[in-house]
């Protein structure tokens, strides 16, 4: 069964596309038509795309991998931070560090400073600092925290990424395309598809299309992880069942063996008295 339908892709203004004149012509299979200059985006094809997108990323969750957001233009921000930030993925929705993922050793030195920081004020050794030691320090820590405090729990490269807008986040793309990631994206009529492995041919300009499309990914997403739950659930229980078995089984051979003991012991004891 398809995650989303015609009609709420629909209402959610998904089908519009950019004008003609700024069109990728890359994007034509995905275009139905075009009315008053405008490109109309094939929905039907949306809808596939969109359901092919999601189980590739829920395949993902359930393995455990990481999924990196990106989404830093205004429309886009605090949908993408609360559906990621929903299902514990990490997200960019500031500017995005550049060699964030090809440089990445040096986004954790900067992500273990802001670590640094907080141990300073946990251990009382930010209150003995000077007043303007001190300022600089939480300047700073601001500065992290906005730039990187959502990937603060991203240890290693993302498995994949999502990205909102490929024109606008193409030093993402390129990083990502350099490193072997996959790339997901809201693709729009202006943007090249090529560049993209997981294609969702949409309006990226409008909240609420960007909210209907994040939304149903970051669904995707729960179910693996909530299956890679009962699954470790199950597991644990498979493997202390085995273990119960094999204490029982010990504990029923102890009489057999006492069993077999005691003739010998009878036999050992007419032996003597003979």
């Amino acid at each position: 069964m398809a995650r989303t339908n015609f009609d709420q892709l629909l209402e959610a203004g998904v089908h519009f596309g950019h004008l003609k004149s700024k069109w990728n012509p890359a994007m034509a299979p995905y275009i139905f038509m075009e009315r008053n200059g405008i490109h109309i985006i094939d929905l039907n094809k949306t809808v596939a795309k969109i359901d092919e997108a999601a189980e590739a990323l829920k395949a993902m969750a359930k393995q455990g991998k990481k999924v990196l957001f990106v989404a830093t233009k205004k429309q886009a921000k605090e949908v993408v931070a609360e559906k990621a930030a929903a299902v514990g993925m990490p997200y960019v929705i500031e500017r995005w560090p550049g060699g964030m993922l090809t440089n990445f050793a040096t986004i954790r030195k900067a992500v273990k400073k802001m670590a640094t920081i907080d141990k300073l004020s946990e251990d009382g050794t930010y209150n003995n600092l000077s007043k303007r030691e001190r300022l600089q320090i939480s300047r700073q820590r601001e500065k992290l925290e906005k730039n990187l405090g959502s990937i603060a729990d991203l240890t290693r490269l993302p498995s994949a990424l999502f990205v909102v807008d490929v024109m606008r986040e193409h030093i993402a793309v390129a990083e990502a395309q350099r490193l072997g990631i996959p790339v997901f994206a809201m693709v729009d009529t202006n943007s090249n598809p090529r560049d993209v492995d997981y294609v969702i041919p949409a309006n990226d300009d409008a909240t609420k299309s960007i909210e209907t499309i994040v939304g149903v990914m970051c669904e995707a997403i729960n179910e693996g992880l909530e299956e890679r739950k009962v699954e470790k659930a199950d597991s644990d229980a498979a493997e202390a069942s085995g273990k119960a078995p094999a204490r029982k089984s010990k504990k029923a051979a102890e009489p057999e063996e006492a069993e077999a003991e005691a003739p010998a012991a009878e036999e050992a004891a007419a032996e003597a008295e003979a």
